[in-house]
């Protein structure tokens, strides 16, 4: 089954990075079969290492590589700083928004902007697509966790409903799971939130969280986000959701093997799915079990 429909996209980058390394992977990214990327720094307003500016200059580097470009808004809002960065963003001028809260689709639909619904607006259901899309939202990102099901059976009540909506589904990273006002990373140094030091940079994959008994890496911190220990992989799926009028894929960035995990959704899309290569998926295991509504960090035997 070929997913020849279904386009590729790249995610903001939950991790935090040198300004060094943005700049170097998305001029990389610039020459890989994506039609879509998403910029921004989305989980923690400390992470001051590029500004607007920077990412408004790799924009129109990916633009004129012919990529669509997103700027992603944070997604906890938790001081008067981070509204006034909320609204330099939104009035950026050159690019559209992924609104990852509800401020940023008010103020998107006060503006009368078109926008993306991100994951974490948590979009479940016909009436609550209808309200975002009255509001200007032209595209969501399903919520992780909706089993395949139920998004087909979604989209297919979307139709009837008479929405023009496109979907994105996340179909390979670590899955963002939560967010809270303390940040685990810096209390895991013993360190306050507010003088973290950005320890975070010292984890460019996240900090993994191991169970006791098993030493199974359960989940990976992220500052003020948890994501999922395992790495979700929806290549072999990817047929499905082009069936069921899921319009992209997106994968989320690693530092290293992007490019390999890129060509391989590529390939996948073709039909073709090429056995992983320890590079494409650094150290982390593989899980699908939400997609097939099981535990999240199952992964589930697919039949030929």
């Amino acid at each position: 089954m070929t997913a020849a429909s279904l386009e590729l996209s790249l995610g903001p980058v939950s991790f935090y990075w040198t300004r060094e390394r943005y700049f170097a992977f998305y001029e990389r990214a610039c020459h890989w079969p994506l039609s879509a990327v998403t910029l921004g720094e989305t989980v923690c307003s400390r992470r001051r290492d590029m500004k607007l500016a920077d990412w408004l200059e790799i924009g129109h580097q990916l633009a004129a590589a012919g990529k669509q470009v997103m700027l992603g808004s944070q997604t906890l809002i938790e001081s008067n700083a981070d509204l006034r960065d909320l609204a330099k963003l939104c009035d950026n001028g050159d690019f559209l928004i992924e609104a990852n809260d509800m401020g940023a689709v008010h103020r998107l639909s006060e503006a009368g902007l078109p926008f993306v619904g991100g994951a974490a607006l948590n979009l479940y259901n016909v009436p609550s697509l209808r309200v975002l899309k009255d509001c200007g939202m032209f595209r969501f990102v399903a919520p992780v966790e909706m089993p395949g099901k139920d998004l087909a059976r979604l989209l297919a009540d979307t139709r009837g409903a008479g929405l023009a909506l496109d979907c994105e589904v996340l179909a390979y990273g670590h899955l963002p799971l939560a967010w809270s006002s303390r940040c685990f990373t810096a209390r895991h140094h013993q360190h306050p939130k507010d003088r973290c030091q950005f320890v975070c940079q010292n984890y460019p994959e996240g900090l993994p969280l191991t169970t006791q008994d098993d030493s199974r890496r359960l989940f990976t911190l992220n500052g003020i986000q948890t994501l999922s220990g395992a790495c979700q992989d929806l290549r072999h799926e990817l047929g499905d959701m082009a069936d069921m009028g899921v319009a992209m894929a997106r994968l989320s960035p690693r530092t290293e093997g992007m490019a390999e995990v890129v060509a391989d959704f590529d390939q996948a899309r073709q039909g073709r799915c090429p056995a992983p290569s320890p590079l494409t998926l650094v150290d982390a295991e593989l899980c699908n079990g939400y997609w097939h509504g099981k535990a999240g960090m199952d992964l589930a035997v697919l039949e030929d």
